[in-house]
């Protein structure tokens, strides 16, 4: 009996020392909170990811706000049956399209003989990629993604739409050109929404509660109303060239995606998923319904590839749900030939790296994962039969079986060094990996109800994508509430909350943190007061 508390005992320690990266990062991004002391692997509160995957794994606790996101409704597996068992089937059905019958898993090399699995070493350095000095402000951070010369392009572009539309449409008396320091000032006056809380930017000159007087002297209502009419970054729309839809934001995305990549290397351990991107989590909580209906208009997609030791969203992908030219993809809606093309996407700069990553089920395949794995791309995901391609998988791990299963229960199935995993917590969940040893345990750790036994796959994708969902609810604090009717002014305004998003991280990371150790909150005001250009940019307490 003592040998066995002994053994539980080192199990804990090694699964506590294996996140302790991610329980510091969580501690140095996080706001002071209940949830920024404690290693993400602890609880996996997930309600923040739009594919609904992360909270099933290890789940004690119902969810308790966030309900924006159960609405996105199906779980993928445990309680409902999802990614376990099949609709109507107690138990022995046929399985999903495309998966193996017994003999022909056999015959396509998949075994329940196992062997260890081993991640070459990452080869890249991870952290910032260019040293910021101790003085540095918010302005500085921020415009290593939106730097003077996009500045002058959204002002160069605005002077030449208002020029045009006045010459089509009549004079416009009271327009003059914008200026580079308007053009700034317009940009902090929409992003003090995000640090308000205010759901109309035009509230900044009212007399009502979001009023703020401290910024509105800066320029008038009238003003910035001329501004915010004429707002362009491309003007006209070019003769020729893919992404037809998107081409008012398109080189903007690029210049944005560019310095992404030169301002900061991820870890080893990465997550592509769908953000949060739609509000604030708690004001959405608060929303009636017409709000909502509101706000189910967005026409575009945004899927990110994410660093889950800091929160640095690496990459972005923006889709169009419908529409005209390629970036038009109605007929791949929904479907896993879209999934895969996101990933690719979002992957084709981490090739050759023995990077990590992690996906949720409308991702998660047997034919990516094997793509990949030729890339030096290794990865872990949660597959549902509901949502992922099943193609090339054994049947008989896809759907349940007649004996019940012990909670912390599960069966391991292999093909080269591809681990297909079926784990049983209150629900059946299958992963499908080849970035961890299936021979190695691990486990859940639950504040309620202990530890619970798992294959070291299952318990770093609860690590890791538990982070990235805690972080979101960090991340929301920088969202825009400016909601402009124009999908392309959508995706610009998300886009920069995305910017100061990663301002704040490399913030954190630099010397100029340990100088003034501003929080999420206090950053994001004196990135408003320093681009109105007010001269005292001490944030308010």
């Amino acid at each position: 009996m003592a040998e066995c508390g002994r053994k539980a005992l080192s199990l804990l320690e090694a699964a506590r020392s294996r996140y302790e990266s991610l329980q510091i990062s969580d501690d140095v991004f996080g706001e002071s909170g209940d949830d920024s002391s404690d290693n993400p692997f602890y609880s996996t509160s997930g309600d923040s990811d739009s594919d609904n995957y992360i909270a099933e794994v290890g789940e004690d606790e119902p969810h308790h706000h966030h309900h924006h996101h159960q609405k996105r409704g199906e779980k993928e597996s445990g309680h409902s049956g999802g990614a376990g068992s099949v609709p109507g089937g107690g138990g022995s059905g046929a399985g999903p399209p495309g998966a193996l019958s017994r003999s022909q898993a056999e015959e396509e090399g998949w075994t329940e003989t196992l062997q260890d699995v081993t991640v070459p070493p990452y080869k890249e350095t991870y952290g910032p990629a260019q040293k910021m000095t101790a003085t540095a402000t918010a302005l500085d951070f921020f415009q290593l993604f939106v730097p003077d010369n996009c500045i002058q392009n959204m002002v160069t572009q605005t002077n030449m739409y208002a020029k045009k539309f006045q010459e089509r449409f009549g004079s416009d008396e009271g327009w003059r050109p914008v200026t580079a320091q308007e053009m700034k000032a317009f940009l902090g006056f929409v992003i003090s929404t995000s640090v308000q809380r205010c759901e109309s930017v035009l509230s900044i000159w009212s007399s009502g509660f979001f009023s703020n007087r401290s910024i509105a002297l800066k320029m008038s209502q009238s003003r910035f109303e001329k501004i915010l009419k004429y707002f362009h970054i491309v003007a006209f729309r070019p003769s020729q060239g893919s992404n037809q839809g998107l081409y008012k934001i398109q080189p903007f995305l690029d210049s944005l995606q560019q310095s992404f990549g030169c301002t900061f290397r991820p870890s080893q351990t990465q997550v592509l998923h769908e953000p949060l991107i739609d509000e604030d989590p708690v004001f959405i909580t608060t929303c009636t319904e017409r709000e909502l209906r509101k706000r189910k208009k967005r026409k575009f997609s945004l899927w990110v590839r994410q660093c889950t030791s800091t929160g640095f969203i690496c990459q972005i992908s923006v889709h169009l749900k419908e529409g005209q030219g390629t970036d038009g993809l109605a007929t791949l809606k929904n479907k896993p030939q879209l999934h895969s093309l996101v990933a690719k996407q979002l992957c084709q700069n981490i090739s050759g790296k023995n990077t990590i990553v992690f996906t949720g089920p409308s991702i998660t395949s047997l034919s990516l994962f094997t793509e990949f794995s030729k890339q030096d791309i290794y990865c872990c995901g949660l597959l549902s039969t509901r949502k992922s391609d099943c193609t090339g998988l054994p049947q008989s791990m896809l759907v349940c079986g007649s004996t019940p299963a012990q909670r912390g229960q599960s069966r391991v199935t292999m093909k080269g060094s591809m681990s297909l995993i079926s784990w049983y917590n209150k629900g059946h969940f299958r992963f499908l990996s080849n970035a961890y040893s299936p021979t190695k345990e691990g486990m859940i750790i639950k504040r309620k109800s202990g530890e619970i036994p798992c294959p070291l796959a299952v318990e770093a994708f609860a690590a890791h994508l538990s982070y990235i969902c805690k972080y979101d609810d960090k991340y929301s604090k920088y969202f825009i509430f400016h909601k402009p009717n124009k999908t392309w002014q959508q995706v610009f305004w998300l886009s920069i909350s995305i910017a100061i998003n990663n301002a704040y991280i490399l913030y954190k990371m630099s010397d100029a943190y340990t100088v003034k150790r501003y929080s999420r909150a206090q950053f994001g005001e004196r990135l408003v007061r320093e681009l109105l250009d007010l001269d005292d940019c001490s944030p308010t307490q």
